[in-house]
């Protein structure tokens, strides 16, 4: 059977989606993109914007359209807080929230009558298994949150914290290892808060990863500023943990930081980013910003602007607020009109523009890994994509087998979006 998977929203949806893909491929079955014709189409869903809601029902709406006699599945973040509202969009058969999702494959069986395992199976996977041509694997190593920021609708259809066991977690590693996976990118809820549940931290993990296996490249999908330790930014001496640090910001005004619950200061984001840049100078900072928070003013948007223009980030990703019936800050005063949510956030992504060719153009010289992940034909020739461990998107002309291989590339020249690297050494990373 010919199942179709489709995730919206972050790294830890990406994280759910390959296991789904994992499970479905061990009780045999195919798993295609979204794009491709299958008799199952999955939709992992997204809930974090009005906007993320919008787009999960089109797209639910475009896959009954498109094959009308295929089984439609909505899960993740808006199935577990909207059930209701997906069940009534035309062909939608299944709706299974995050609570469920690991049952997902046992539910979607039986709805076809194949039900051919229990959602408790514990059969090992096979050696090898590529999952959707990755060369990345997202692996979730917790779930949850239990900071309820005021404007969050995540505690609600995540839950509480809760981390997957260490040692399990070193056994997955060497798995995708194993299968020949180059970088792991560890994703959750809160990654800070890892193994509170036993006394442990995020530390112990990086700590047995980079002793107990030898995958190349070990990313950190995110981290809240208060939790950047000085034990934690010694790991990153290692050069197998990704000098790239998304630290989310939201805003870069104490009044709004305050309304929104976050657990840090102006001073304490600034003085984050300062170690970061003392200990690793090259490294990428990355973030996340809401625009147009209840009760923000000019003056606190203004500070936001310039916190930014002084960090000088690699990328940053931006959003208008979108209240959250659930969450606190739906209920407070002073909204921002629309009209001034969509001039800031304009106004913003200008500076994030400036800001991530800025990073560019200061990368340019530099020698990086690069994790080559895709061949496409262009002008008669071979030009491929990769990503280095500063998570800049780059591109080359070679004639070499590069697909899958990390190696020293230098970056010479920034052309609109994208940076052209040189291969340095071929050799480096070569496959066996």
């Amino acid at each position: 059977m010919r199942i179709a998977i489709e995730t919206h929203g972050c790294k830890l949806n990406q994280a759910d989606s390959e296991a789904l893909a994992r499970r479905f491929r061990e009780l045999g079955h195919q798993v295609v993109c979204p794009e491709e014709t299958a008799e199952v189409y999955i939709l992992n869903t997204c809930t974090v914007t009005h906007t993320a809601d919008a787009k999960a029902r089109q797209a639910l709406r475009s896959a009954h359209r498109k094959n009308p006699r295929a089984l439609i599945v909505a899960t993740g973040c808006l199935a577990q807080r909207d059930p209701a509202s997906l069940r009534a969009i035309p062909g939608v058969s299944l709706v299974v929230g995050n609570t469920q999702k690991e049952a997902l494959p046992f539910l979607v069986l039986n709805q076809v009558g194949e039900a051919q395992a229990s959602p408790c199976s514990t059969g090992a996977p096979p050696t090898v298994l590529p999952l959707l041509g990755r060369t990345r694997a997202f692996i979730k190593i917790q779930e949850g949150c239990n900071q309820v920021c005021a404007y969050c609708i995540v505690p609600r259809v995540r839950g509480r914290e809760r981390s997957v066991p260490l040692e399990n977690l070193v056994r997955e590693v060497e798995r995708r290892e194993a299968e020949g996976y180059q970088e792991v990118v560890l994703t959750g809820t809160q990654l800070g808060s890892y193994g509170h549940e036993w006394g442990g931290r995020l530390g112990d993990l990086l700590e047995a990863l980079l002793a107990r296996t030898r995958i190349p490249r070990i990313r950190v999908s995110s981290l809240q500023p208060q939790e950047l330790s000085d034990r934690l930014l010694e790991l990153w001496q290692d050069a197998r943990l990704c000098p790239h640090f998304h630290i989310p910001l939201q805003s870069g005004s104490d009044a709004v930081l305050r309304r929104m619950r976050r657990r840090y200061t102006r001073r304490a984001y600034l003085e984050a980013v300062e170690r970061i840049r003392r200990c690793l100078p090259h490294s990428a900072i990355t973030t996340d910003i809401i625009v147009g928070f209840p009760g923000e003013t000019e003056g606190d948007f203004q500070q936001t602007v310039d916190l930014c223009r002084q960090v000088g980030f690699a990328r940053m990703h931006l959003f208008p607020y979108s209240p959250r019936p659930g969450t606190s800050a739906y209920h407070l005063p002073d909204p921002v009109p629309p009209a001034v949510k969509r001039r800031r956030l304009a106004l913003l992504a200008e500076v994030a523009r400036q800001q991530a060719k800025a990073f560019q153009q200061a990368s340019v010289g530099t020698v990086r890994p690069v994790l080559w992940e895709e061949r496409k034909p262009f002008n008669g020739q071979a030009l491929w994509f990769g990503l280095t461990d500063t998570y800049l998107r780059v591109c080359t002309y070679s004639a070499l087998s590069l697909g899958n291989r990390i190696t020293p590339a230098r970056l010479v020249a920034v052309q609109g979006d994208m940076v052209w690297a040189r291969v340095e050494d071929a050799t480096v990373g070569a496959s066996p």
